[in-house]
C-alpha cells in the first residue's frame, strides 16, 4: 500500500455569501459558499409551503366534481 496517499484533515474556515462564517473539518483550508443555514429559505422559514393534492382531487377539481355533495 502507498503510504503518502492519505489526505491531510485540517480545520476549515467556511464563508457564506451572506457574510456568515464558521469552522468545520475538511481537506481544504478555506471554503466559500453561496448559501448556508442562516440565509437558505428552507431554514429561515421564507420558503412557501405548498399543499400537494392527489390525482383524484386534481381530477375532481378539473371536471367540477364536488366530493362533499356525493351521497
Amino acid at each position: 500500500m502507498a503510504k503518502e496517499t492519505n489526505v491531510k484533515y485540517v480545520e476549515t474556515n467556511v464563508t457564506c455569501a451572506c457574510g456568515n462564517t464558521f469552522t468545520v473539518m475538511s481537506n481544504k483550508e478555506n471554503l466559500h459558499l453561496e448559501v448556508c443555514n442562516k440565509c437558505h429559505p428552507f431554514f429561515t422559514g421564507e420558503q412557501g409551503k405548498t399543499v400537494k393534492k392527489g390525482q383524484v382531487e386534481k381530477f375532481n377539481r378539473k371536471y367540477g366534481f364536488d366530493t362533499e355533495k356525493a351521497d
